[in-house]
């Protein structure tokens, strides 16, 4: 049987990806970018999560949701321990080393735990909108006007809590084809859910592209893979010493996203591992601690329009 001619024609089918968001390019054919020190930008991006005890399969679960019969108090209580216990010393690590960070917040995090939010901006950090809770899940099967209520829901609820949030991060990066436009629309500059690069690149609609790495997240190497803290952070000094060799390569900056999760890195057994990777890496001549904002606003003034 013959193919009919028709299966192989596509519409959107073009150079690199087959779509029109954004134009396609490789990392090393890009003019050079420079940071205010140093070439690798270590962009600590923490979670502050809320689950509701009743988890939502309308689109999906998300990952780390609640798993055994309802009530599941084993894995909400350790959720609960993240913003109780872990967030804590995540926020004197990042002091101790001088480090600045982003915390994708729920915006339920931002209501039921004001004295969390006011730690992060007191120790400088930055505050990225991280939808409603963790059942404010996305795919393409969700309304255009669903979608569209709950990011503006994420934004305005944590305005009401004094935060005017100019980055989002998706539950499970998981976005629907509506996504970039409907962030613009909602106000936010840059988004962190597509992790195909390891420097920002920008959206036709102007929405800033920020990917964060899920393979060295302590979610995927700790929790998935079973490794233990000290394996994650030598994969992460691993790989600034590889990105560091790069930028000497080439002359131009690279980033390095650190994705953590209080209620897995926070864990007595695990929080030292994190700690002795901040230090590592402040001492590295190398090394610029920037949070998404600012990382965004160097491509802005430095890249292409």
């Amino acid at each position: 049987m013959t193919l009919d001619p028709a299966y192989l024609e596509y519409p959107k089918r073009r150079h690199g990806y087959d779509h029109d968001l954004y134009a396609w390019s490789a990392l090393h054919q890009r003019p050079p970018l420079k940071w205010p020190r140093g070439s690798v930008a270590v962009w600590v991006c923490v979670s502050l999560e809320w689950f509701p005890i009743i988890p939502s399969d309308t689109p999906f679960r998300a990952p780390g949701h609640m798993q055994t019969a309802y009530p599941d108090f084993r894995h909400y209580t350790a959720r609960d321990y993240g913003n109780r216990v872990g967030v804590g010393r995540f926020l004197d690590a990042l002091g101790a080393a001088g480090a600045t960070a982003s915390f994708a917040t729920n915006a339920a995090v931002a209501e039921r735990y004001p004295e969390l939010l006011v730690a992060v901006q007191a120790g400088g950090h930055e505050v990225v909108a991280h939808s409603t809770d963790m059942n404010g899940t996305i795919d393409s099967s969700l309304s255009v006007e669903a979608e569209r209520t709950l990011i503006a829901e994420a934004r305005d609820r944590l305005a009401a809590c004094g935060v005017q949030p100019d980055g989002w991060l998706s539950v499970a990066r998981s976005q629907s084809f509506n996504t970039p436009d409907l962030l613009v629309e909602a106000g936010y500059r840059y988004a962190c859910d597509w992790v195909n690069d390891e420097l920002p690149y920008r959206f036709r609609n102007g929405l800033i592209n920020l990917p964060l790495n899920h393979e060295l997240s302590d979610r995927q190497i700790s929790a998935v893979q079973q490794q233990s803290a000290d394996s994650w952070a030598q994969s992460l000094e691993d790989a600034f010493d590889w990105l560091a060799g790069e930028a000497a390569a080439t002359g131009s900056g690279r980033m390095l996203p650190i994705h953590v999760t209080p209620y897995i890195m926070g864990l007595p057994y695990r929080i030292a591992a994190f700690e002795r990777l901040l230090d590592r890496l402040a001492a590295r001549p190398e090394c610029w601690f920037a949070n998404g904002g600012q990382i965004v606003d160097q491509f802005t003034m430095q890249g292409p329009k």
